[in-house]
């Protein structure tokens, strides 16, 4: 699995979590509760295909050869079929690569969002006797990130506040699981360089499956979790929200949230690239811990006057102390 990571644009460094959505009714409606988010989740996504992410060579009884790259694969390629056959996982790939018992093969492979088809001929590898095109794949992706919110109603969730992407931009997924996560240890955040959390996931079975995936995070539906510490909150338009003191909450140790104190620096409620605040952490414990805003905080839900109003975002690079957060109606709205 590789691990996902966030742009780091604009002077800031975005974050990582996971996300809920409302259901169509106004999430704002004053008799909506939420349970207050903070716990670090960790996730897997599936890429909706099989990803080359190295090119090498297979080693026959007759020489030695580069099927995939002499048919023009590049890196960054994703093979999605043989044959007409859907490719998802590396055990698909083996498989279809089984099944033509070296014949030249038609692979449909997707390259800057445009698909193309490319015959490549497999060869026998000498030490392993399978047939072999000379790729290095993955198929899943993991990462860490925060909850931002469950709907106490139907436990849809929601977090994140920015877009999932890899190293080349934009990323499609598929089937995404959410995993409880405990944070074991902590890369400070310093200026010019952003941190980040460092967890293990607890169990192999999901506590969240998510359901959507677009520029403000993912977004899906709560299983089995317990709720009894959960605090309940009602959600505040960005029009509340005022420069001042506010609370976040966030995991840095263990599986249990905390509160931190911090301050909302500015309110842009017309901002629609999920930089609807800035805010400063002011609480010593979290920058004693952890530098301030890292990787991995980002969904951590943001309250003022009692109420969820937003949610972190990004980090400033050249001060890991500010950040950006998102107002919680543009979340919900998705």
């Amino acid at each position: 699995m590789r691990k996902l990571f966030f742009y780091i644009a604009a002077g800031a460094a975005a974050l990582a979590l996971v996300g809920g959505l409302p259901g169509g009714e106004s999430a704002l409606a004053a008799e909506k509760e939420y349970y207050i988010g903070g716990m670090t989740a960790g996730f897997t996504l599936s890429a909706g295909g099989t990803e080359v992410i190295g090119l090498t060579e297979v080693s026959s009884a007759d020489g030695v050869y580069r099927p995939a790259e002499e048919a023009g694969v590049r890196v960054g390629d994703t093979i999605l079929a043989a044959d007409g056959i859907r490719i998802k996982t590396i055990g698909d790939l083996n498989a279809a690569l089984e099944r033509g018992n070296g014949k030249e093969t038609a692979f449909t492979v997707r390259r800057g969002g445009e698909n193309a088809e490319v015959k490549i001929t497999p060869r026998k590898d000498k030490k392993t006797g399978k047939f072999k095109i000379g790729v290095l794949i993955r198929d899943t992706l993991s990462g860490l990130g925060t909850v931002t919110y469950i709907c106490k109603d139907d436990l849809r969730f929601g977090a994140l506040g920015h877009a999932v992407c890899d190293e080349n931009g934009a990323l499609e997924i598929s089937d995404p699981k959410v995993y409880l996560c405990s944070i074991i240890g902590v890369n400070r955040g310093k200026r010019g360089r952003a941190g980040e959390l460092r967890g293990l996931f607890l169990n192999d079975k999901p506590i969240a499956t998510a359901e959507v995936a677009c520029e403000t995070g993912l977004y899906g539906t709560f299983g089995e979790y317990d709720f009894s510490r959960c605090e309940t909150v009602q959600a505040a338009p960005v029009s509340e929200a005022t420069i001042g003191k506010a609370v976040i909450y966030s995991t840095i140790d263990g599986t249990c949230p905390q509160k931190y104190e911090v301050s909302i620096a500015k309110v842009d409620a017309d901002n629609r690239d999920n930089k609807n605040f800035v805010i400063k952490v002011t609480d010593e414990r979290l920058i004693e811990e952890t530098g301030g805003i890292v990787q991995g905080m980002s969904g951590s839900p943001i309250l003022q006057n009692g109420k969820l109003i937003g949610a972190v975002t990004h980090v400033f690079l050249n001060d890991p102390t500010r950040g950006y957060g998102i107002a919680i109606e543009h979340m919900l709205e998705k």
